[in-house]
């Protein structure tokens, strides 16, 4: 069951109604039950890969809680750790791992191969199993108390609207909501039919006829692209995969708010921010706080501590603790978005930019606050949509031909792909643009006319039903699906 499918709306429609008209004790089990029903229209069998993820660090939680020594504690948050790393490992990596190993061996120039095996990747695993990562860390660090009812903390790690995609919830985020009894409220009802609606105009508008455009387009020939066509292939996938990856966030969290649940937002337009740093704020925010709650920090802190406050090698020592952990951060987070050395290499870019970001920011330049903020959002949209060409092609050679056609000026001479290619790009970017204005500058205004914004906001909402409803075909899965 995928969101921009008739079948979902139904499903949700029924879990919707249902959940309002059911005493406490019986939503939980209604959500229990419809998030099980959900991932089981996709491999009911996987559902007990769920189970036992969910059972072991829910075990692991109240284990950690229960013994007083600290060796016994990490024993139980390793146990977890390796069990649920484990199943992503061989689900995930092993073939990854397997044609590597046979890489290596071959250019040692050995005969022997490890076989490969035929696996299927099951849908959400990457985001379920960080939950359960940090909901054991969290209980580690003592920052949460563990769950105790089962079914709640089953729940929260299966709970349908964000379960194969995101946004990564922590336990203290949703938990309370689940146990509390929520009071229907037409206004977070509205709000969520909302988001839904705006989610599946995002995702059946614009992604899923960006798609097309995107697959030829990356099919073609590299040899006869130019310079200005990988510029334009790295547009239109960044602006896909953004349409694409925030039509599920905003789906995910209408549906929860029509269920009187709140979720954090996980983007905010993160093509407009003026610096990396600033970008990976804007950019899938569950994940990019995920990464650094749990890696960054726990890397950067014992770092800072051993290299004293002087220069290393010419280069300060903050600048050698944020690198050093900023670099394994985003390898570990290109690595988390697939099994291909082209993530890894995608996560090394943005950890260089990051870096190099790091370092230039300290530098004291005589340009106006304005001129520098123009200038840093041309440089963050250049390079983050730039790495896109890694994340989108298949190897690293393709990656490394393309890349370098962006910087040979002779690459610039000639256009290779379908004239309305560029058109329709440009004009993408410039609506996102437009949009941004449009909701900080001119919906606070339109909204304080108590007259006309009701008028305005009415026609809006039937143009999107009728826009939806024409395109909504379930023939393109979610992008993160894969991930």
């Amino acid at each position: 069951m995928i969101f921009n499918s008739v079948t979902f709306l139904i499903f949700l429609i029924i879990v919707v109604s249902l959940y309002w008209v059911l005493p406490q004790k019986g939503r939980v089990y209604l959500l229990f039950v419809s998030s099980y029903l959900f991932y089981g229209f996709w491999r009911w069998e996987f559902l007990s890969l769920l189970i036992i993820s969910t059972l072991v660090s829910y075990l692991a939680g109240i284990q950690i809680n229960a013994v007083s020594k600290k060796s016994q504690k990490k024993f139980y948050l390793l146990l977890s750790f390796v069990i649920n790393l484990g199943l992503l490992a061989y689900f995930k990596y092993l073939f990854f791992i397997i044609d590597n190993l046979n890489s290596a061996a071959s250019l040692f120039g050995t005969d022997v191969s490890i076989p490969y095996f035929n696996i299927i990747l099951p849908l959400g695993i990457s985001f379920y199993t960080f939950q359960t990562l940090s909901y054991a860390i969290d209980v580690y660090r003592n920052t949460i108390m563990p769950e105790r009812n089962f079914v709640v903390y089953a729940t929260y790690i299966s709970f349908f609207p964000q379960l194969v995609a995101g946004p990564i919830l922590r336990a203290g985020q949703v938990i309370d909501q689940l146990k509390v009894k929520r009071i229907f409220d037409l206004g977070n009802l509205s709000i969520g039919l909302r988001r839904v609606l705006y989610g599946l105009f995002l995702k059946v508008v614009f992604a899923d006829n960006i798609a097309p455009l995107v697959d030829d387009s990356f099919a073609q020939q590299i040899n006869f692209l130019s310079a200005i066509d990988v510029w334009t292939m790295a547009f239109l996938f960044g602006l896909q995969i953004y349409f694409d990856f925030s039509a599920y966030s905003h789906i995910a969290i209408g549906s929860a708010k029509m269920l009187g649940i709140s979720f954090p937002e996980n983007f905010h337009y993160p093509y407009l921010a003026p610096s990396p740093k600033e970008f990976w704020n804007r950019w899938h925010i569950s994940l990019s706080t995920w990464f650094r709650d749990y890696v960054f920090l726990p890397l950067a802190y014992p770092l800072s501590r051993k290299f004293s406050d002087k220069k290393y090698l010419g280069l300060r020592s903050d600048i050698i603790v944020y690198g050093s952990a900023i670099l394994v951060t985003f390898l570990l987070c290109g690595l988390w978005h697939g099994a291909n050395w082209t993530f890894v290499f995608w996560g090394f870019w943005h950890a260089v930019l990051l870096i190099a970001y790091r370092i230039t920011s300290k530098m004291k330049l005589k340009i106006s606050k304005n001129v520098k903020g123009v200038i840093g959002w041309m440089f963050t949209l250049s390079f983050s949509m730039l790495a896109w060409i890694p994340f989108r092609t298949h190897n690293l050679n393709d990656t490394f031909v393309m890349l370098g056609k962006v910087f040979t000026p002779s690459a610039y001479s000639f256009l290779g792909l379908r004239e309305n290619t560029y058109l329709i790009t440009g004009v993408l970017m410039l609506s996102v643009i437009i949009s941004f204005f449009v909701s900080k500058k001119f919906n606070p205004w339109l909204q304080s006319r108590k007259i006309i914004y009701p008028v305005i906001e009415t026609v809006q909402l039937v143009i999107i039903i009728i826009l939806v409803f024409t395109f909504l075909r379930p023939i393109n899965q979610f992008i993160y699906f894969q991930f």
